[in-house]
């Protein structure tokens, strides 16, 4: 039986974190708040970026670094467009590569999903005429795609902020976008249009395949740390796992009682943690399929027949810290919560508006959230030492999953030492 979380009730007693800092949208007399919504946040892979949908069609690309210490120079407030280069929708080389520089995208419709994705060179294309691709992935090549609702998705240089491809498929708003983590440049998108399409951005965004499974929207999508599986979430209580050499289903989880529309693995890939309308985060671990924690938001927890009915309290986004012992979710109470995943209350609550997602910093250190009115705001993340087990679980798991750890020839007791179990 996994634990339940009455994350209401101790949440008041919760440590709060330390703020440091927010990126607030510019707004403009008359401005709707229709079209303003940040329905993405991400930071580059190696830290250099951190982008977000500032709403209205709008990207803005700032460097990292410079934007925290900003926030150190300034204090926790900096106006999004105070200092910018705009840039129209067809972009030509502006700014030297390789040196990040603040950006301002027109993508020319509503942003609703943003990924960074970096190229290692050693990785092949999956293409074998290579001799006809139109761009040359180096090794600091780094690109940012953006999901639009015209069902396009668009690919940016984030150096520059030059479009390189415009990649037109999907029929409905692109709801999701997550690169693998291994440099391949393989883009996978969610979208309404209930698929996942699988493209190949070394092979001009040649789209290798459709995965179809979701018998209605599709909210999100995220890779395993070693890009060997993909999970993908949506209406009606669907998560669905795939196997991305063979592009097949390994297994449909059920647990949820309604909506899930976010998900990502641990660091590990050992555990997967999802997040619900239904008003919970699930964490299992997706090799056996079986729920290891729950963590609640509203107690007492609904039941499945009224599972849509607390609408204050839906579970808007989930994300893994990089220490594999944090959780954050963002809900509609006005709370972001730190939970660890061995406790069953949050760590730390914060209060946030109209919260839509959120996602850790690329060392971890930081979690970004993003609001319906088109600005971030940031927190420091929780510090903590983990235990010895933790760290040879961190260490065992991203070589093994979960059968293979219990089939070892080790005592009984340290297999389960090695295992989640909580």
């Amino acid at each position: 039986m996994p634990c339940v979380s009455r994350g209401v009730g101790p949440a008041l007693f919760a440590a709060r974190p330390r703020t440091v800092g927010e990126l607030l949208a510019p707004t403009a007399p008359f401005d709707k708040k229709c079209g303003r919504e940040n329905w993405t946040v991400a930071f580059a892979p190696d830290g250099s970026y951190f982008a977000w949908s500032q709403g209205h069609r709008i990207v803005k690309l700032v460097p990292w670094a410079q934007c925290l210490s900003n926030f150190l120079l300034h204090g926790t407030k900096n106006v999004a467009n105070s200092v910018s280069t705009r840039l129209p929708r067809q972009n030509s080389d502006g700014g030297q590569k390789n040196k990040p520089c603040e950006h301002i995208i027109d993508c020319g419709d509503i942003v609703w999903s943003l990924a960074f994705g970096s190229s290692v060179p050693e990785k092949q294309s999956r293409c074998v005429n290579i001799e006809w691709h139109r761009f040359k992935f180096g090794q600091d090549q780094l690109l940012l795609a953006t999901g639009l609702n015209n069902g396009r998705i668009k690919i940016w240089d984030a150096y520059t902020g030059k479009l390189l491809l415009n990649l037109m498929d999907h029929t409905e708003v692109v709801r999701d976008l997550t690169f693998a983590p291994d440099g391949s440049l393989i883009l996978v998108s969610a979208s309404r249009d209930k698929t996942l399409r699988v493209w190949d951005l070394k092979d001009d965004g040649n789209m290798m395949k459709v995965l179809r499974g979701h018998q209605n929207w599709v909210y999100g999508c995220a890779f395993s740390p070693d890009s060997s599986v993909l999970c993908s979430v949506g209406a009606s209580k669907a998560v669905f796992l795939w196997d991305m050499d063979k592009y097949s289903m390994i297994r449909k989880l059920e647990g949820h009682h309604n909506d899930v529309v976010a998900c990502e693995f641990s660091p590990d890939g050992a555990l997967l943690a999802t997040a619900s309308y239904d008003t919970r985060v699930y964490v299992w671990d997706p090799h056996i399929g079986v729920i290891l924690m729950e963590f609640g938001h509203l107690f007492p927890p609904p039941t499945p027949i009224f599972a849509g009915g607390a609408n204050d309290r839906w579970v808007r986004s989930v994300s893994f810290s990089h220490d594999g012992l944090h959780i954050a979710s963002l809900a509609d109470d006005k709370m972001v919560r730190f939970w660890r995943i061995d406790e069953e209350y949050p760590v730390q609550v914060a209060p946030l508006n109209n919260g839509l997602c959120c996602t850790f910093s690329t060392d971890g250190s930081v979690l970004a959230a993003g609001t319906q009115d088109g600005s971030v705001f940031f927190w420091a993340t929780p510090r903590q030492v983990s235990s010895l087990q933790h760290l040879c679980r961190m260490a065992i798991r991203r070589v093994m999953p979960t059968s293979q750890v219990k089939n070892l020839p080790i005592p009984s007791k340290v297999a389960e030492f090695l295992c989640y179990r909580m």
